[in-house]
C-alpha cells in the first residue's frame, strides 16, 4: 500500500480526528462529559478503559482508518502527486500561485 505516512504524521488536523474520535467515542460509550476529566486519572482510567474494552478498541481504530485514507483516491493508496509531498500540501498557497 502506498500510503505517505510521514506527511500524514505532519497533519495537525489528522491527529485531531485521531484524538476527538477516540475521547468522543469513550465518553459517549461511558456517558461521560468532558467536564469528568478534570484530573490525569480521569484522563488515564478513560484511556485504560478504551485500551481494555475490544468494541471500543475497534472503533477508535475503525475512526483512526477513516482519518488515515484519502478518500479522494480510489483503494487505500494515495495518488503519485500526494506520494511526493514532504509537507501538507498547502490549498491556500496553490490558489495564491494560480491567481498570478
Amino acid at each position: 500500500m502506498n500510503v505517505n505516512v510521514k506527511v500524514r504524521l505532519k497533519n495537525p488536523l489528522f491527529w485531531v480526528q485521531i484524538v476527538g474520535a477516540a475521547i468522543i467515542t469513550a465518553l459517549g460509550y461511558y456517558n461521560m462529559n468532558p467536564s469528568d476529566l478534570t484530573t490525569w486519572k480521569g484522563v488515564y482510567d478513560l484511556i485504560i478503559g478504551v485500551v481494555m474494552n475490544p468494541f471500543l478498541l475497534a472503533t477508535v481504530l475503525w475512526s483512526a482508518w477513516c482519518a488515515f485514507n484519502d478518500p479522494t483516491t480510489a483503494g487505500a493508496a494515495d495518488s503519485l502527486q500526494a506520494l511526493t509531498y514532504k509537507v501538507p500540501k498547502n490549498v491556500k498557497e496553490n490558489k495564491d500561485q494560480e491567481e498570478h
